[in-house]
């Protein structure tokens, strides 16, 4: 199984400078809790935004870096797309992979998840950088709307789209 995780404002931001666009404890505890255990596949800039630039702790983590040079340490080091959707396809055998970021791996990866994991956020986050708006996507069903909830004072909805065809 091969899914996307993250969230998004109500324009389908995700982020800006290289960060996120909101503080909200409720989708970070959501998000470790959900990828704990499995493995998470990443480019390059979203492994250097976490703190001193390390992997995730208890999961195996697939960096993708074009930068032949650049090989990080407790890490999958992958340095062609193609053969960090091989890798990713393998892993998605055994067990769930979750593809966290960032904007570029998100839209590369998109038609080969089964599902994804969107946390919609009830704000515009003036971001930089977006997610293709899947519920204008043919390909994708929305299959989980949610609860509404209160985050850090805003409002979000975890929400779960299916990928109807799946590569």
């Amino acid at each position: 199984m091969i899914i996307s995780i993250l969230n998004c404002d109500i324009n389908f931001g995700i982020g800006k400078r290289n960060g996120l666009l909101f503080n909200l404890p409720l989708d970070m505890k959501f998000f470790r809790e959900t990828t704990s255990g499995h493995t998470v596949a990443m480019g390059e800039n979203t492994l250097l935004s976490f703190p001193g630039s390390k992997p995730l702790k208890n999961r195996t983590n697939i960096v993708l870096s074009k930068d032949l040079d650049h090989n990080y340490e407790g890490v999958i080091n992958v340095h062609d797309f193609n053969e960090f959707i091989n890798i990713i396809k393998e892993h998605g055998k055994k067990e769930t992979v979750f593809i966290i970021g960032g904007a570029s791996i998100y839209a590369q990866t998109l038609p080969y998840v089964d599902e994804v994991y969107l946390t919609k956020v009830n704000a515009d986050g003036g971001a930089e950088v977006f997610f293709p708006n899947l519920d204008k996507n043919e390909n994708f069903v929305c299959v989980d709307e949610g609860t509404p909830m209160m985050d850090n004072g805003i409002e979000i909805r975890f929400t779960r789209y299916k990928n109807l065809k799946k590569m």
